[in-house]
């Protein structure tokens, strides 16, 4: 048997509707019922200041002081209060003696019957008002005293009747009644038309939903190693991530300012400009190889950018390892196929009773070889250039290019401190061999030189060839991911080998230029600074044909 299904909570926007709505009816609510209590309050008090001004001015009146002094009263001031009371709007004047007894009347045949209320207060010269029941049932009046010669000669007494007061104000109720109905109505569609809107914006979601999602929201920004930056309609960062702080090198409150005011290099900046999405595009900051990925945020409009930050610094050095090592392997391919090809030929000879010449081939190729070694040994003997080196001879070969290291080039074992990895020595010298040479080949007698020796406090690495060379104008923007040296200049190519050279260039304080070559082509110089060490004098150099960089 199924478990009975519990009702999903109301959605946040449900829950303001309702809230607003009962806020309203409340609000219309009591602003109706006081409105209603002032209105009768001065209805009330209309209508006492109506009775007291009435009974005053019959009081006052020299007529009514005449119509007392004869001996019939009541047939001058009936018709007279008859004619005031149909004038001013009161529901009774009632002119009465002393001692209560009635001279008028709206109803005849009350006269001379004993007035019902109360007059002692009037008989004393004070004019009061009252609510009180009487032959017309109850009524708000007003009674003063009569004065002639300074004596109170009789009492006026005027009113209206609380059903009159009522009636009055129930045109005011009606109308205001009209007014909060139309107040609730505008209130109540006003309220469905904005929590419409944030029910489209919320997903229809209620609080506690949201309020788990922002819980779940936080955790994951916190969690997720990769940079997460997100960014508003105009650019600006709205959102960023512990991540995404680190591999960018921001620091301090970087949430609303503009992505061109963060410092970045040139080319990360247009990437996180570009309105089209970018998928895995490589770019590098000052310490850092990251993989970029943007796409755009709309809804009808652009309305932002979500922008992912991935740190390969790591896996492109072991890339660029690789790299080399398949170089190195395709290179001992090839030298293998020849080496078979040699052999071949000394048996060759051999079978041809030629014992002598086939010693003297195989004799020379082996003198080749080691002299080959010796010369590279003998100009740089740190293990790990002079193993890059001879491992960029064989590739150069393999392209037809011929390396040479200079005769000044000199480093001797142990030389480097540990403070330049041999990570960074292979990524600044292997990519400038590997662009030398990617520029110098195709025509006969290409040619890489490469110069590597310790000048003061600084290490040196230089590397030339005799390639098309580098336009002037263009010797900083050649750094830059995506630049080559190769024949045709401009951006293409492979363009990432020089950018990283020159960030490891950086990271160690050195410097990185470029230059004109003597014979024409293009001559990088990197300088290192290497605390602690001494100058070395410089040593002789070897010419390598073959190998690649």
């Amino acid at each position: 048997m199924r478990a009975p299904r519990l009702p999903r909570p109301r959605s946040l926007a449900g829950q303001l509707f309702a809230m607003q709505a009962v806020l309203i009816a409340v609000l219309v609510t009591g602003y109706a019922l006081f409105s209603y209590l002032s209105d009768r309050r001065q209805a009330e008090g209309a209508a006492v200041r109506q009775t007291m001004a009435v009974a005053r001015s019959v009081a006052d009146a020299p007529s009514v002081r005449e119509a007392i002094r004869t001996p019939d009263p009541t047939r001058t001031l009936q018709p007279y209060a008859t004619a005031v009371q149909r004038h001013t709007g009161v529901d009774f004047i009632t002119i009465m003696d002393p001692r209560g007894i009635r001279w008028t009347h709206p109803h005849p045949e009350r006269i001379g019957e004993h007035f019902l209320g109360h007059t002692a207060q009037a008989l004393r010269g004070e004019s009061f008002t009252e609510t009180y029941t009487g032959t017309l049932g109850p009524s708000v009046r007003a009674v003063t005293p009569i004065r002639d010669g300074g004596r109170i000669v009789g009492l006026v007494s005027a009113g209206i009747k609380v059903r009159t007061v009522s009636a009055r104000l129930q045109d005011q109720v009606t109308a205001m009644a009209g007014v909060a109905g139309g107040a609730l109505g505008l209130g109540g569609i006003g309220t469905y038309v904005i929590n419409a809107r944030l029910r489209r914006s919320t997903h229809g979601m209620n609080a506690t939903e949201l309020s788990r999602m922002h819980d779940y929201h936080q955790a994951a920004l916190h969690a997720v190693r990769e940079g997460l930056l997100m960014l508003d309609g105009h650019y600006r960062v709205a959102l960023i991530n512990d991540g995404g702080r680190e591999l960018l090198g921001v620091t301090g409150e970087v949430v609303g300012r503009s992505v061109a005011d963060l410092g970045l290099p040139a080319p990360l900046t247009g990437a996180l400009l570009a309105s089209e999405p970018r998928v895995d595009e490589v770019h590098l900051t000052a310490t850092r190889v990251l993989v970029v990925n943007t796409s755009p945020v709309s809804g009808g409009e652009r309305q932002g950018t979500v922008v992912t930050l991935r740190d390969v610094t790591e896996l492109q050095s072991v890339m660029g390892e690789l790299d080399s090592e398949r170089g190195f392997t395709q290179a001992l391919r090839s030298q293998a196929h020849e080496a078979a090809n040699r052999l071949h030929t000394v048996v060759s000879l051999i079978e041809l009773g030629r014992a002598e010449e086939a010693a003297g081939f195989a004799t020379a190729e082996l003198e080749l070889a080691q002299a080959l070694t010796d010369q590279v040994v003998a100009a740089v003997n740190e293990p790990v250039l002079a193993a890059l080196l001879l491992g960029k001879a064989a590739q150069a070969h393999e392209q037809g290019v011929e390396l040479v290291v200079s005769p000044e080039s000199r480093i001797d074992d142990g030389l480097l401190p540990a403070s330049l990895p041999d990570r960074d020595l292979v990524t600044i010298l292997g990519n400038l061999i590997d662009n030398a040479v990617d520029a110098a080949r195709g025509p006969v007698g290409a040619r890489v030189t490469v110069t590597a020796y310790t000048e003061g406090a600084d290490l040196v690495l230089r590397v030339s060839d005799t390639g098309d060379g580098v336009d002037p104008a263009h010797a900083e923007a050649v750094f830059e991911r995506g630049w080559s040296t190769k024949a045709a200049a401009g951006p293409g190519g492979r363009g990432l080998g020089l950018a990283l050279v020159r960030q490891t260039v950086h990271r160690h304080r050195g410097t990185l230029t470029v230059s004109e070559a003597a014979g024409g082509g293009a001559r990088f110089e990197a300088r290192v600074p290497l605390p602690a060490v001494e100058s070395a004098s410089p040593g002789a150099g070897a010419a390598l044909s073959g190998g690649d960089v």
